[in-house]
């Protein structure tokens, strides 16, 4: 039998267990908005932005076990010491990033007054995602996709599952529905025994231990970057956010959540794109249609964002007071600027696969480095109030990576696309 109908079938399942598991949270948002305040729902989102932004993070030790150990099971044999490395790497990260986020000016800033408890939920929930992505990168490495699928869904299902619970029984306090969000990070202590017998310890890949800490530093840098404009940004727009302004960044950061909807979509076209970029990267003639290919993109991405803005401007505030409740208020030019910024990070992700078909490290960490950096910026010194600066820090970096994307791939000429790791 061919193996790629069976590749397709794996890809399919596990394409659905993600979509499944990223679809499972949207219910918990509606019912968070409703049972909390708006005061209160946005610390819980600030939760969830720093949980998720960290998560994804972290995901390169999903990538790099999943690496690992896909080249021992090609080999016949099993993973070896060098995977337990790379999580104990990132998971070193994860605690120093733990222990930031519980200091007293960062905790009270991010969660409110004597929110340490909640910061520390935060923490623990950012250490398990390490152990998870590293045992989810064992079960895909070595083909293991169901139980890796039946991981991915049961981590979303737990966190609804035990969240759901808490609010039928009417227990809706800030700190246990933040612990039923955390507990979904440890779903992998419910699989570790499938991992078990796919590793080796005393298998002589071992690496040094700073050869794999500059490694990963490097490639959780990039995931990181990338994260503090997506699910993470809502931690970061918090640090900004005056006393006196608190509750009013909930609606914002509820559309942002919507908004950000149709990116879940795009990693199997990420996928797709590395595999293509290379494919037409062989010859002169490949590199002029790629070449023009992403020139027209870029110019696409751009009449579709100002054609979402505008629909998102005409039927988005009905949609979120319909989908959250009529607590959630938000303007009609919020609702625009935040699908556009969506609408061009999706292009900005694309170009980013193609600098990773080319190699070009260095250009991919920059790119990110600029987008994030002008949103940091943006936001904490534009004019206005917290909400006005929030979304202008999600309008001017997008489009600005846009540009700076579309360069960094174009300049190639006709003969030159094998700067490796530039």
């Amino acid at each position: 039998m061919s193996e790629a109908p069976a590749a397709t079938r794996s890809l399919g399942t596990v394409g659905l267990a993600t979509l499944l598991a990223a679809g499972l949270g949207y219910p918990l948002l509606m019912v968070t908005a409703r049972v909390f305040t708006t005061a209160d729902n946005e610390v819980f989102l600030t939760f969830w932005g720093l949980v998720f932004g960290a998560g994804s993070a972290l995901s390169p030790v999903e990538q790099e076990v999943s690496r690992q150990a896909a080249l021992a099971d090609v080999a016949g044999r099993r993973s070896g010491f060098g995977a337990v490395q790379v999580v104990a790497v990132c998971a070193v990260a994860a605690v120093l990033l733990g222990v930031t986020v519980s200091l007293p000016p960062v905790a009270d800033r991010l969660f409110g007054d004597g929110g340490g408890t909640i910061a520390l939920v935060a923490a623990a929930a950012v250490i398990g995602f390490a152990f998870q992505f590293g045992l989810r990168g064992l079960l895909i490495g070595h083909h293991r996709v169901k139980p890796y699928s039946g991981l991915v869904v049961t981590e979303a299902l737990l966190r609804a599952v035990l969240l759901g619970a808490l609010v039928v029984a009417g227990v809706t306090g800030l700190l246990p529905l933040t612990v039923a969000v955390a507990v979904g990070s440890f779903a992998w202590l419910v699989f570790a025994w499938r991992g078990r017998s796919l590793v080796d310890l005393r298998s002589g890949d071992r690496e040094p231990w700073g050869v794999v800490a500059r490694r990963m530093f490097v490639l959780v840098l990039s995931a990181g970057l990338t994260a503090s404009v997506l699910t993470g940004y809502p931690a970061i727009a918090r640090l900004f956010q005056p006393p006196e302004e608190s509750g009013a960044l909930a609606a914002m950061f509820l559309t942002l959540t919507v908004a950000r909807l149709p990116l879940l979509l795009l990693s199997p076209v990420q996928a797709m794109a590395v595999p293509a970029v290379v494919r037409l990267s062989v010859d002169e003639g490949g590199r002029r249609r790629l070449r023009a290919l992403l020139a027209k993109g870029a110019a696409v991405a751009v009449g579709v964002a100002g054609a979402g803005a505008a629909l998102g401007a005409l039927l988005g505030p009905w949609a979120i007071g319909f989908v959250f409740g009529s607590d959630y208020a938000v303007e009609s030019w919020v609702v625009a600027a935040l699908v556009w910024s969506s609408v061009l990070l999706g292009a900005v992700m694309l170009l980013a696969a193609v600098l990773v078909a080319r190699k070009h490290l260095g250009a991919l960490v920059s790119l990110w480095a600029v987008v994030a950096a002008l949103s940091v910026l943006v936001l904490w010194l534009s004019p206005g109030d917290i909400v006005v600066r929030a979304v202008l820090g999600l309008v001017v970096a997008p489009t600005a990576g846009l540009a700076l994307g579309a360069w960094l791939v174009l300049r190639e000429r006709a003969g030159g696309t094998s700067h490796e790791g530039r």
